[in-house]
């Protein structure tokens, strides 16, 4: 996710690469980021708190208290704001850790590798409008942003941090019912892509309720709807329902 952060900020030359310095401890990573995208490498996180706009903290929840006690805050002058997108880690925590930093909490998802992510971004409690500001601008380099409270961000976690691999499975399986019904699997592949892609582009450029292009699509006693019966009758809605809850209570956990 941090990758596709930094391609797309560069790419839409919103920072140049000498602006940026990538904190990573792999020497393999570092020189890969180096030589591909010309920003600046260290394997020293204390060298990023020297950031005079932004810090994106990108790592793995459960090493946070490690990350946190390699770093020395006494003595920085310079505040930058944190945006933290941790799954699970509220900002009481990322508070107490950053103590005098104006905090983030951001929940991206997958497709902001190709521009068209969906962010959610909570403030803490030292943010000011300009940190929300800046904190847009730089997560609508990868698609489009929403503020929500921090109350809600397991649910964004859930919904839309989890549903692009829903999605894919949703994919990946009307194009094994298309082989199943003979198709070959490159032609099923694209119809089944092709399908969600354009559903979902239709959904969000007329603003049609999902129930209604629904039932423009289906006519009486036609293919769609025996279709739709079949998955009601295989609980479709519901076991999304519950993969996104499952989702959701699982950003719970990780945040205890």
């Amino acid at each position: 996710m941090a990758e596709a952060i930094l391609t797309r900020l560069l790419e839409s030359q919103l920072y140049q690469a000498n602006t940026l310095l990538v904190s990573e401890p792999q020497t393999s990573r570092r020189e890969f980021l180096a030589q591909t995208y010309g920003v600046n490498v260290t394997d020293s996180n204390q060298e990023t708190l020297q950031a005079t706009e932004a810090l994106l903290l990108a790592i793995k929840p459960q090493i946070l208290d490690k990350v946190i006690s390699q770093l020395t805050l006494d003595g920085v002058e310079n505040y930058p704001l944190v945006l933290s997108i941790l799954a699970g880690t509220p900002l009481s925590r990322l508070e107490t850790a950053f103590e005098n930093f104006p905090v983030i909490r951001v929940m991206p998802n997958t497709p902001a590798t190709v521009g068209v992510g969906m962010t959610a971004i909570a403030a803490g409690t030292r943010v000011k409008p300009s940190h929300l500001t800046l904190a847009t601008s730089l997560f609508e380099a990868v698609g489009e942003v929403v503020e929500v409270p921090e109350s809600l961000m397991d649910g964004v976690t859930g919904l839309s941090g989890s549903g692009p691999a829903f999605v894919a499975l949703m994919i990946e399986a009307l194009s094994d019912g298309g082989v199943a019904s003979g198709l070959p699997r490159a032609i099923a592949n694209k119809l089944a892509i092709q399908t969600v892609l354009g559903t979902a582009t239709l959904v969000k450029d007329t603003g049609l309720h999902p129930g209604q292009l629904k039932d423009q699509v289906t006519s009486p006693g036609g293919t769609t709807i025996a279709g739709v019966a079949k998955l009601e009758e295989k609980g479709f809605r519901s076991a999304v329902i519950e993969a996104v809850k499952a989702a959701y209570r699982r950003s719970q956990d990780l945040g205890k």
